[in-house]
């Protein structure tokens, strides 16, 4: 199905794979995996044949699903053969409502309108999103963004299925969910490929694993030998080797490998909970867009000190809750109460948010300049931002383009960007997307710095066990009201 062969991309000087070979057979649900900026998603664009038509690279040596060369075909045709979902649902999501979204592909193929109908309830079951299908894109979460877009490529029954980072965003039932309809295309012949770095409960499903470091792929268990340290051994992938039901746990479980790529690595000590009074709180209040309300009479308290996680399931209004406390949301009820002495400030100061999708936030051309952007309007001096590129693992990429980062990279811009104007209250909203587990603990180390001198955090995910790890203090959102979660 796949054959790959030395395959070199490159985004101007920056090379994003390295003659890389690897083989994967028609049939086959493999897992790619491996640290932040190794080329995961690069691999995924250019299966999807959006590399070189649509994104800007130069790429050379050989790649061929199913015999045919993804450059050699237009995107939009090449959509039938390779189903695509990217790390950014809202990129490719732009109708107004989900069923038409979902609709849109196999109506552009010219299908009756009873297959139509049928593939788009298909697809929604499948991802677990019936529900949504007369709901505007526009109201929906990331997660059940990442649901539409996984929907609406299975509605065009594509022979190979790519997913980066499909579980990112999502809750405990969005994952099952997905990982269950992922096992119901296994079964029914589909090619997988799912890049992801909740590596757990993908290899248990998973017959197959490769991971990548530095453009290569580094170890394989469809390999003759999977702890190769070299591209080219990869090349003897499944196709050759036969199947290999169980080799991706194994893999993952084989001592040392997952430690030696940075893939495992211990969060930052959590210090003995020391309250401090409140920081910033919301009292009793009411917000949604359009029509929809979203938060109920929502009340919470963020202490001075504490680094507070909040939770919940898709759709509950975490974003909301974070939106609102930036001030880039106004409740319609209630009021958002700061601590006297922030009141007069500017909202820059009182509130630093990590978007869910950081590109939204990218403004210059070089990322040390992203970073130094707020400081410097603010008349301080460049150098006092060199602690935060190098907490935020930035330094070997300040002379990079933002857009040329991988969305990892990206995300720890943007969080250093934010974290630069040392705001009150530095707000994460899902800041695991595109994170190997020891970049995720460098971003968590940054936030708990930011918790000194009577500041906060707010962390915003489906992560538990990264709650359990670094909260002090856990909130949960449900029915647009907020209880508080025993730790």
């Amino acid at each position: 199905m796949i054959e790959i062969r030395d395959l070199t991309v490159r985004y101007g000087d920056a090379v994003a794979l390295d003659r890389l070979s690897l083989r994967v057979r028609a049939g086959e649900y493999l897992l790619v995996a491996g640290p932040s900026g190794g080329g995961k998603s690069t691999l995924a664009l250019c299966l999807g044949g959006l590399i070189p038509h649509l994104v800007r690279a130069e790429a050379a040596g050989e790649i061929l699903v199913g015999g045919v060369d993804p450059r050699q075909h237009d995107p939009a045709q090449w959509a039938r053969q390779v189903g695509l979902v990217y790390q950014n649902p809202s990129t490719q999501l732009f109708n107004e409502f989900v069923a038409d979204e979902v609709a849109f592909g196999p109506r552009n193929l010219g299908l009756p309108e009873r297959e139509i109908a049928a593939r788009v309830a298909e697809a929604l079951e499948a991802a677990g999103i019936a529900h949504l299908a007369a709901r505007p894109l526009r109201q929906l979460s990331g997660g059940e963004q990442q649901r539409v877009a996984i929907a609406a490529v299975l509605a065009m029954r594509p022979r190979l299925l790519v997913l980066d980072e499909p579980l990112a965003n999502l809750d405990a039932q969005g994952v099952a969910q997905v990982l269950d309809a992922l096992d119901r295309l296994h079964r029914q012949g589909i090619t997988l490929v799912v890049i992801e770095h909740r590596l757990a409960a993908v290899a248990a499903r998973a017959t197959r694993l490769a991971l990548l470091e530095a453009g290569r792929v580094v170890a394989d268990s469809g390999a003759a030998d999977s702890g190769a340290a070299d591209s080219g051994a990869a090349d003897s992938g499944a196709a050759d080797s036969g199947a290999a039901d169980s080799g991706a746990a194994e893999l993952l479980a084989r001592p040392g490998l997952l430690e030696g790529l940075g893939l495992r690595h211990p969060y930052p000590p959590r210090p003995a909970p020391t309250p401090g009074p409140a920081l910033v709180a919301l009292e009793e209040v009411s917000a949604g867009y359009g029509p929809r309300r979203v938060l109920d009479g929502a009340s919470l308290e963020v202490r001075q000190g504490e680094l507070l996680a909040l939770v919940g399931p898709n759709g509950s209004g975490k974003t909301t809750v974070a939106r609102v406390l930036a001030g880039l949301l106004r409740p319609r009820r209630g009021r958002v109460r700061w601590a006297a002495p922030l009141r007069g400030l500017p909202g820059y100061r009182r509130a630093g948010m990590l978007f869910q999708q950081p590109r939204h936030q990218a403004l210059l051309e070089r990322v040390e300049d992203e970073v130094a952007y707020g400081p410097e309007n603010l008349g301080r001096e460049r150098a006092e931002v060199e602690p935060l590129l190098a907490a935020a693992d930035l330094l070997a990429l300040r002379e990079r383009s933002p857009w040329s980062l991988s969305a990892g990279q990206l995300q720890r811009t943007a969080l250093a960007a934010a974290a630069a104007l040392a705001p009150a209250l530095l707000i994460l909203d899902e800041p695991t997307l595109g994170q190997d587990e020891a970049h995720l603990a460098r971003l968590m180390a940054l936030a708990r710095e930011q918790c000194a001198g009577g500041r906060a955090a707010l962390l915003i995910t489906h992560d538990e066990g990264l709650v359990a790890a670094v909260a002090d203090r856990v909130l949960a959102l449900e029915g647009g009201k907020v209880r508080e979660v025993a730790s």
